[in-house]
């Protein structure tokens, strides 16, 4: 299916797993290991990060209610699961599918090929001793895995160390997870020191990135208002772009609501926020497609870079003094690299970082430019992916009802508490009399100021009316054929009450959505 050296590739490649795969053994590796990419940026990829189940990572601040929001989806404790208002989750816990419930510390995780964190080794015991995988069978599970964190200090607890780069370990998580959900608290919203720095190491990443404002039930709506106005300023600040990430509201556990005056609002932003999750699964193939476009372009980079300074390096003498020269001027490098192959500055790796890591490289081992590597490179950027992109929607197309089952995703989908059941559009759904029957007298009203001619209003004579809702013409347009239910032109007067009950749910729906937009 995929051409190498102008031949073609006999084994054709059945799934887009397998196509990753081999791209990345075949061509990406040889570019990434010639130029020491996985000293500079992240570990060589291994099987199971291509076979492995979407993942979702929560990260925030302690007592923001991640264990909570994990027990919350599953219905169901895990091995391992401490809540409390103080730091109570002091370790990483990968909480995964398995037959029966148990605990696999760290050290044993990490030697295991058929999960996806043998690479996790680089980070050492002090990590690994803070490590473990929860298993448990359980049916949200059988479709993603999700990755609980400590919660990230605030105040005098920051100066306690962890005894590792805990922001270096969640970039590796977020590198390969599906969905990263950053949680904060609606009446403690300060973001420390720790958290600034942690949301700035996922810089990379804010396509995955989703907040959600939790125990939003605690405060009245007015306070609200002002808790998240304050969110999407500070994260604005930290993050620095100018796209807003996306921000779920509401109260995400099994309790009784506190200040219940927002419940249609927490009610919709849960339903939100779970199809987000749901579509994890059919979505998860794109995303190991484009993390690994991500990576090429990075290797990419990186080897002009290296290769670069290896060509500026003396054979003989003043090795030293040249490298800590061309440390000092790597940015005059990056701009060089930039304007000769036309790349985009967001393409180069941060400045600081490279300059600290190179530090301590041996520039004599640093290779040449080696134009078949990137030409490889180039041809999977240009053909390979193209061809897999096609693969991926024919897999899609296969599985167009793959998402995440059981658990709390059961619990609002059928019966009379499924998300707006009885109201707007759903109302007077269980009822025998027909719900437009009880403001009709209203509507007839209306209808007979209009003199209609045998017993119905023309089509103008409707509109004139039916414009005083303010809504668009499109919107209008669609109650109209809704309503005129004998396609003859004319409005009767249960057709032109129907088109007015419309209209009210039309309007009740908009509103709704301006509230959501404003809160």
């Amino acid at each position: 299916m995929f051409k190498r050296n102008g031949k073609k590739d006999p084994e054709l490649i059945q799934n887009v797993s397998e196509g990753l795969k081999k791209l990345y053994k075949t061509k990406l590796f040889p570019l990434e290991d010639t130029y020491h990419f996985h000293d500079f940026h992240s570990p060589a990829l291994e099987d199971a990060d291509f076979d492995n189940k979407p993942m979702v990572l929560l990260v925030g601040q302690y007592s923001t209610g991640k264990t909570t929001f994990i027990r919350h989806l599953m219905e169901q404790d895990f091995p391992g699961m401490r809540i409390g208002p103080e730091p109570t989750t002091d370790s990483f816990i990968a909480v995964m599918h398995g037959e029966q419930d148990g605990l696999i510390p760290g050290n044993a995780l990490v030697v295991d090929p058929k999960k996806p964190f043998r690479k996790l080794n680089a980070f050492g015991n002090a990590f690994l001793n803070r490590f473990v995988c929860a298993q448990m069978p359980n049916a949200v599970l059988e479709s993603i895995s999700i990755i609980d964190t400590p919660g990230i200090l605030s105040g005098e607890k920051q100066r306690i160390s962890r005894g590792y780069d805990f922001a270096a370990v969640l970039e590796w998580f977020a590198e390969r997870v599906d969905r990263i959900i950053l949680l904060f608290d609606a009446h403690k919203l300060d973001i420390s020191d720790e958290f600034s720095e942690v949301i700035r190491s996922l810089k990379n990443h804010e396509d995955k990135m989703r907040v959600v404002l939790n125990k939003a039930d605690q405060i009245g709506t007015q306070q609200l208002m002002r808790v998240y106005g304050a969110l999407m300023w500070s994260l604005g600040k930290i993050v620095g772009t100018p796209e807003v990430i996306r921000v779920y509201i509401g109260s995400f556990w099994a309790q009784p609501l506190l200040v219940a005056d927002n419940r249609k609002l927490f009610e919709a932003e849960e339903q939100d926020l779970f199809k987000d999750i749901q579509g994890l699964p059919r979505n998860a193939a794109l995303r190991k497609l484009n993390d690994l476009i991500k990576r090429a372009r990075l290797a990419k980079v990186h080897a002009y870079i290296i290769s670069s300074l290896k060509k500026e390096m003396p054979n003989m003498f003043g090795k030293e003094n040249k490298k800590k020269e061309l440390i000092a001027n790597l940015g005059e490098i990056y701009t060089r690299i930039e304007k000769e192959h036309q790349i985009s500055p967001g393409d180069f790796p941060k400045l600081a970082k490279m300059q600290e890591i190179l530090a301590n490289q041996d520039f004599s081992k640093f290779q040449a430019v080696k134009p078949k590597l990137l030409e490889a490179v180039e041809d999977m950027l240009a053909n390979d992916i193209a061809k897999l992109m096609t693969l991926v929607r024919q897999e899609e197309a296969a599985m167009p009802s793959q998402s995440v089952q059981g658990g709390a995703f059961e619990g609002t989908m059928n019966g009379p508490f499924g998300h707006g059941y009885g109201e707007g559009a759903g109302e007077g759904i269980d009822e025998l009399e027909w719900v437009v029957a009880r403001d009709k007298p209203t509507y007839d009203e209306i209808f007979y100021t209009l003199s209609p001619v045998n017993g119905k209003v023309s089509g103008a004579l409707a509109k004139k009316e039916m414009v005083k809702s303010k809504l668009p013409n499109t919107v209008l347009g669609k109650i109209w054929k809704l309503a005129d239910v004998d396609k003859d032109g004319y409005l009767d007067d249960e057709e032109f009450a129907l088109a007015n009950h419309l209209i009210k749910v039309t309007q009740q729906i908009k509103r709704l959505q301006r509230n959501k937009g404003n809160s």
